[in-house]
């Protein structure tokens, strides 16, 4: 019996949960809307909604549950929290990388960060530079630092060449 994921992350839009999870659930493999809640006459004096308008979309990225709400513009996304991808290969990065920015903005992008067109900040990483990184090797993993530093998108052989020197 597989586990309970005991915490899901809600993402706050004003009007945009569907379009954002569909947009989502197309770029990550194992992914699926689950269930879509509307507002109705209830409480529309507080959250100002249309009845039958988008209120929840749960959805699943690569089997990791999401809620996506409709509340409004009183809060926007900022830097304070991303979500990081785990990538295995170069291709990978591209994937991700190219998908979340296209229509994002680009002066957020550095170091694997990047914002998506609804504001949501991604870490595009491969599993390589975090491995680079921790090596006890100081020298070796601060030529891998300073490398990343200087990238948008993460490039592999780049980080490798400065790991060797």
């Amino acid at each position: 019996m597989p586990a309970i994921q005991r915490i899901t992350p809600c993402l706050w839009f004003d009007d945009q949960a569907e379009e954002a999870a569909n947009f989502y659930t197309v770029i990550f493999p194992n992914s699926r809307i689950v269930h879509i809640s509307r507002y109705g006459e209830a409480g529309k004096e507080v959250h100002g909604k249309p009845p039958g308008s988008v209120m929840v979309v749960a959805f699943e990225l690569d089997g990791q549950a999401f809620t996506a709400l409709n509340g409004g513009p009183v809060f926007q996304f900022n830097e304070a929290i991303s979500l990081q991808i785990d990538c295995q290969s170069q291709e990978e990065v591209d994937h991700y990388w190219v998908t979340l920015s296209e229509g994002g903005d680009e002066k957020a992008q550095q170091c694997g960060w990047l914002k998506d067109k609804y504001g949501l900040s991604w870490q595009v990483v491969p599993r390589v530079l975090i491995e680079m990184l921790s090596d006890p090797d100081y020298e070796k993993s601060q030529r891998v630092f300073q490398a990343m530093l200087g990238m948008k998108k993460i490039e592999i052989a780049e980080l490798e060449r400065a790991y060797a020197g």
